[in-house]
């Protein structure tokens, strides 16, 4: 059989051109403004990228765009920021500040809405409870959470305080949670008692507990999600006993752009699991334009919540 009698099903040729008042809003309005987006990109890569970091908070400028020596690449070295500050303390400080950041509806119907400044107190009390529970600039802290509020003021408290993170997810089973955690090194987990899953209550605790015996982890912190019954451990504390108490007031560090952010991990379905480790600055100055022009995002935009 010849390659050219295999039909594809995947072939599509057609398009379907947006509404033109759409596209005169949009970031990109037209294929043409894209291609010349494109080749400015390839023609001056650094004064490009430099351009688009330029638009987040640096506590100190770069020194240099690209230190780039085949594989290793560098980006904005010598210059320092913090993520959590970009994410949360420049827009607390605009109009932002009671603009919704986060629309939470759960699986039972709970939902949750926090504003940039509401976020920004939670963030900064998760960040003031880890540190007094010994989590420490360089520190790895594994994320093993439903998809809550609490999953992303976790990440970003860790940003916060330089701590590295590994975010796990849930529907993965305790060996898999094990693996991850070792190669990671890691030495604290966020999860919950557990999460809701098409009606049923998944036990994130009980897997908790399997997957870091043996390991270096010195504390499991655990949100009250389901009220699900789970065993306890003097590892082990409750998220609302030591983040609600805690001040909503912190100073953050500004940490080189070199600084592990986070480590993501394959699935491991064809072998032992790689860590993928994306550090701070390069990461943030990507993420933030490509997710604003991709997405077409706007001041007025509203993004639905998750549901769990």
């Amino acid at each position: 059989m010849s390659s050219t009698s295999i039909e594809s099903v995947l072939t599509e040729t057609r398009s379907f051109p947006p509404p033109a008042e759409f596209a005169a809003r949009a970031c990109v309005k037209s294929f043409a403004d894209y291609e010349a987006l494109y080749e400015r990109a390839a023609k001056d890569p650094e004064g490009f990228w430099a351009e688009v970091a330029r638009e987040l908070v640096w506590a100190e400028p770069w020194k240099q765009v690209l230190d780039w020596k085949l594989p290793d690449a560098k980006w904005f070295v010598g210059g320092k920021l913090n993520l959590s500050v970009n994410c949360l303390d420049r827009h607390v400080a605009s109009w932002r500040k009671n603009k919704a950041a986060i629309l939470f509806e759960g699986e039972p119907g709970d939902t949750r809405v926090l504003t940039y400044d509401q976020l920004h107190r939670e963030v900064c009390k998760a960040a003031n409870a880890l540190t007094a529970l010994g989590v420490k600039k360089g520190d790895f802290v594994a994320i093993y959470l439903p998809m809550i509020p609490e999953a992303a003021v976790a990440m970003l408290a860790c940003t916060r305080i330089g701590a590295p993170h590994t975010v796990v997810f849930g529907g993965f089973s305790a060996e898999a949670l094990r693996d991850r955690i070792q190669d990671a090194k890691a030495k604290f987990v966020i999860t919950a008692d557990g999460s809701w899953r098409r009606g049923q209550i998944v036990a994130l605790k009980d897997n908790v507990d399997k997957a870091v015996e043996g390991t270096a982890v010195e504390k499991v912190v655990v949100v009250r999600r389901c009220s699900a019954p789970v065993t306890w451990h003097a590892r082990d504390v409750w998220w609302h006993e030591v983040v609600d108490g805690a001040s909503p007031r912190h100073t953050p560090d500004a940490f080189d752009s070199e600084h592990t952010l986070f480590t993501l991990y394959t699935s491991g379905t064809t072998g032992k699991p790689k860590g993928i480790l994306h550090t701070t600055g390069g990461y943030l100055t990507f993420a933030a334009y490509t997710t604003r022009m991709v997405f077409d995002l706007r001041d007025d935009d509203v993004s639905a919540g998750c549901r769990r």
